[in-house]
């Protein structure tokens, strides 16, 4: 069915804020546009009323617990169909007004209240007047209902002490440290306060594999002389545990031996929260998963150990991607992918990708707009990826990867076939390990001249990742060593040794990750064999999005006397930054990244390593942040790029 569309008069805007407004009785909320109504519109049908509270204009968040405990506040929307149905209303409320003050440290508070300017008491006198005046303003005003709040002193806390419940004693200060952040309740004497640090005592305990702790006394006493509060929690520790049998359910659909060979607690071990979440992130690892649950037994074995149940959900089977980056330095691209999470229900991987791009040539892209977008200036890549994750059950991975790679720079062109068949192992949630069979052929054009190529060879790799996010890590390690032996055996073959290695690592200074920083470095070798004999595409440049930024892709390595760079054999780079989180959804990340290539097989520092300096602005979505970044060569050579803009999802690294 098609649609059309007309722009809007000015008698239609009108119409749209009469809604959005309430027009005719309505409570709207035109899209979020115009803010949620804060009062009830009065009619015929109800008793429409505005409530203020007087008195506390200086405790904001006095006045919001007000509020909240306030059934007449919470209502307001809702009007009562008579007088006396709105002045019960409102006695019901002082109960909870008087909790509400109570618990946020004025133990000295009164409450009074008129409504249509007849005063209310708590036991109802007042209330049948009120009623009756209430119902003068029926259908053409809104009932003034006044809450007049006389706090009176904030109460302190003085001593908070905590009793074990089985030795009926004072709690062993080992299990608990009140040393420790946010673990000693200071400051006014507000519930809410003493609650929160119950819930750190808690933590403290659960991390000491006390796993049924939990609090099942508290008595305040309070000290009107002094306008102190005294308070004396007792906690039930419940016994020291371990983990206990594990228990999967939930995904019918995927074989329960895999999720299994993902799960590493071993029975006996000291049960530990930091232990549990592993277990979650591990799991969530395998893509036919969608949600994770772990949940404690509610009762320990007669092991003295707690049975864990693991829970998941499926994700649905089959998923289209499609993304796209853009740099003022090396044009656009994109990527398109096809994957199915399922495909012989033992969470087997199958994903179908394509990357496309506009070739760099002459020190700028070769995208001049849509006229440019002929073959001869695209570069990508078409490939496939399998993944049958535990192989018989067992902690070992089969990888499989194909791909069709096109690539042109100022440097060299290259057009080549990959493909790689590989067992990994996995030995923990964070540390795994590889080993392969790699083919590769095709042909380089370069400063060189045109050469055909082919390689064989043996992978090994080995990876650790201890963060706790894929796209946008605040704390942990990532680390990756791939080393690549080649043999000449088949023909135009090569005899060389690549060996690559990164390390990343995060940390935030917060409780709330606002503030982290990032720091990666990057190294390469590549041994047994001379620059001009090592394939175009296999050797190392620097200069790009997720490398030096600022610079154009690959621009960065020896030029060796020729009129462009011509790759090296090692590499060493380098990135820190500051990623800083402005609001809840907006960041600010000012970084600097450097490094080089080098001829020679190891880096030698001859060749001068090169800066750039930039400012990033994140905006944070569901899916990973949102990344611009403004990158600035430091010392800039002639013919290099002013600035680079890269603009992409997720964190540089």
């Amino acid at each position: 069915m098609g649609s059309t569309s007309r722009p809007i008069t000015a008698a239609g805007l009108a119409l749209l804020c009469w809604v959005a407004s309430g027009g005719a009785g309505l409570a709207f909320d035109f899209f979020g546009l115009f803010g949620a109504p804060q009062q009830a519109v009065p009619t015929p049908e109800g008793i429409a009323y505005d409530v203020v509270f007087e008195g506390v204009d200086q405790d904001s968040r006095l006045t919001e617990a007000l509020k909240d405990a306030s059934k007449t506040w919470r209502l307001r929307l809702e009007p009562p169909s008579s007088g006396v149905a709105l002045s019960r209303r409102v006695v019901s409320d002082f109960g909870d007004l008087a909790d509400a003050l109570w618990a946020s440290g004025y133990f000295d508070a009164s409450v009074s209240v008129s409504v249509a300017g007849v005063a209310v008491t708590p036991e109802g006198a007042g209330a049948e007047a009120a009623g009756k005046a209430a119902e003068g303003s029926r259908g053409s005003s809104l009932v003034p209902i006044r809450y007049t709040i006389t706090p009176g002193p904030l109460y302190q806390l003085r001593n908070v002490v905590i009793y074990d419940a089985r030795t009926r004693g004072l709690m062993d200060p080992a299990l608990i440290d009140r040393n420790r952040r946010g673990a000693d309740p200071v400051g006014p004497a507000r519930a809410a306060t003493v609650r929160s640090t119950q819930s750190v005592w808690i933590d403290q305990l659960r991390a000491r594999s006390y796993p049924l702790a939990k609090v099942v006394d508290m008595r305040p006493v309070v000290d009107h002389k002094l306008r102190v509060m005294d308070v004396a929690v007792t906690i039930d520790t419940g016994p020291r545990a371990g983990i206990g049998a594990v228990t999967v359910k939930g995904s019918p659909g995927v074989d329960p031996r895999v999720i299994s060979s993902f799960i590493y607690l071993e029975e006996g071990e000291p049960y530990s929260p930091r232990r549990i979440a592993e277990t979650r992130n591990s799991v969530s690892q395998i893509e036919a998963i969608g949600g994770v649950r772990v949940v404690d037994g509610d009762r320990v074995d007669a092991k003295g150990n707690l049975p864990i149940l693991v829970e998941t959900s499926e994700r649905k089977r089959h998923a289209v991607a499609l993304s796209a980056l853009y740099s003022n330095v090396d044009g656009p691209s994109v990527r398109a992918s096809w994957t199915d999470r399922n495909l012989f229900g033992g969470a087997e991987r199958l994903r179908l990708d394509a990357q496309a791009g506009i070739a760099t040539i002459g020190g700028a892209s070769q995208f001049k707009g849509l006229s440019s977008l002929a073959w001869r200036n695209v570069v990508g890549r078409v490939g496939a990826s399998f993944i049958k994750p535990a192989l018989g059950g067992t902690p070992n991975d089969l990888l499989v990867d194909v791909a069709a790679i096109r690539e042109s720079t100022d440097y060299y062109y290259a057009s080549y076939l990959n493909a790689q068949v590989a067992l990994r192992h996995r030995f923990s949630e964070f540390l795994s390990a590889q080993i392969g069979v790699e083919a590769e052929g095709g042909r380089t054009v370069d400063l060189w001249g045109g050469h055909d190529y082919s390689l064989l060879g043996a992978p090994f790799a080995i990876n650790y990742d201890s963060t706790d996010s894929k796209l946008a890590p605040t704390e942990g390690v990532r680390a990756t060593l791939r080393v690549a032996p080649y043999i000449k055996a088949l023909p135009h073959g090569l005899t060389m040794v690549q060996s690559k290695a990164q390390i990343s690592a995060y940390h935030a200074f917060d409780e709330e990750a606002r503030y982290i920083l990032a720091g990666r470095i990057a190294a390469g070798s590549t041994v047994g064999a001379s620059v001009g004999n090592v394939p175009a595409n296999r050797r190392f440049f620097v200069g790009g999005g997720g490398s030096v930024r600022g610079y154009r892709y690959r621009s960065l390595s020896p030029h060796n006397g020729f009129d462009g760079p011509t790759g090296g054999l090692s590499f060493l780079e380098a990135s820190l930054e500051a990623r800083i989180r402005v609001t809840d959804t907006i960041g600010v990340v000012p970084f600097i990244d450097a490094g080089s290539a080098f001829d020679t097989a190891f880096p030698n520092f001859k060749s001068s390593i090169r800066e750039s300096v930039g400012l990033g602005l994140r905006y944070f979505t569901p899916i990973g942040p949102l990344r611009i970044d403004f990158a600035v060569p430091i010392a800039r050579r002639h013919g290099e790029s002013k600035f680079g803009v890269l603009i992409g999802v997720g964190e540089a690294f």
